[in-house]
């Protein structure tokens, strides 16, 4: 059972037992800034090493030509960005860019490809991917859109440690970005990946034009999970010209940081994961957010066999901060 901290005065005490209402997320979200972040730092504390930051990779093995018409994401076949279509990247590859992940200190190795979903043959090709990896001693993970009956335990049997499928906003405001598919069809995939035994990396994308209460209904969402995702990556919009959220109003960054400390709040023993905007984020709104409670991040733009400015980057900052990789397994 989660462990329940007394709350000290100005502070929203979780529910008994830990179910959340998104009345009760907008409480937290409205809390002065300090006392929220104190609570969530008294949270972090009380289940992960503080100091310790999971490193994450992420490689797309697929790109371009989504079915989907996802408002956000410049991978959608609806939307001219300038993202060409290509094929499955040969197993080699995927290889080659997971050793050098590895070498640079990532403890896990996603694999992204832009389908609505993975055809049979589609998903042994990933499955020889995910052998591949997973012989490699890294741990493995997956996103390849919404799964069919059986298909996750096939991605089980090679060795898949976790699946990610993020939910994205609320369920009120989802209509607003996605059309393509219904909310059922993500939590659906979500309940497959589970029955199979997978660890569920589920989160959700910020600063699209939703609301506060868009953000607790989201947060409230994947609390309820039952079980809660292990990994809840928190992405900021990243604004890409020829999608349909390219020019909407940029989300206040100290907004962003509460989004993050009510996430580690109301799912305590989940790693959250700085995700997408992390590049376009001031290094002290970096700090705030491990502040906040996130304990892993997307570590390195690019996957090559030798160092990179952005691998380096971060390597500089997390040694600025004190703070150091958490170990494989952890």
């Amino acid at each position: 059972m989660t462990t329940q901290l007394a709350p000290a005065a100005g502070q929203v005490a979780a529910p008994r037992p830990q179910r959340w209402s998104v009345e009760q997320v907008e409480a937290l979200f409205a809390l002065p800034f300090n006392d929220l972040l104190y609570q969530a730092q008294q949270i972090h504390r009380t289940h992960f090493d503080p100091n310790s930051v999971q490193l994450s990779s992420l490689l797309s093995v697929k790109t371009g030509g989504c079915s989907e018409d996802c408002g956000y994401c410049p991978q959608s076949a609806h939307h001219d960005t300038g993202v060409e279509a290509e094929d499955l990247l040969p197993v080699a590859e995927v290889v080659a860019a997971a050793r050098a992940a590895k070498a640079n200190g990532a403890t896990r190795f996603c694999m992204g490809a832009a389908w609505r979903g993975p055809r049979q043959q589609e998903l042994e090709q990933v499955a020889e991917m995910v052998k591949a990896v997973h012989a490699l001693g890294i741990e493995t993970c997956a996103t390849l859109g919404m799964l069919k009956d059986g298909q996750a335990e096939q991605l089980k049997a090679a060795g898949l440690d976790y699946y990610n499928h993020n939910l994205d906003t609320s369920p009120e405001f989802y209509g607003e970005i996605i059309s393509t598919r219904v909310y059922q069809d993500r939590l659906d995939t979500l309940e497959r990946v589970r029955h199979a035994g997978i660890h569920v990396c589920c989160g959700g994308i910020v600063g699209m034009g939703e609301s506060r209460r868009d953000r607790a209904a989201l947060i409230a969402q994947l609390a309820n999970l039952d079980p809660c995702p292990e990994s809840v990556p928190i992405n900021n919009l990243v604004q890409v010209p020829g999608t349909p959220l390219d020019g909407t109003a940029s989300l206040d960054p100290l907004e962003f940081v509460r989004t993050i400390a009510v996430a580690r709040i109301t799912m305590p023993r989940a790693r959250v994961r700085l995700s997408a905007g992390r590049r376009e984020m001031p290094e002290a709104l970096q700090a705030l957010c491990f502040l906040a409670g996130a304990n892993s991040i997307f570590y390195g733009d690019k996957l090559l066999t030798t160092g990179n400015p952005e691998v380096e980057q971060d390597k500089a900052l997390l040694a600025r901060l004190g703070m150091s990789p958490a170990e494989p397994g952890a």
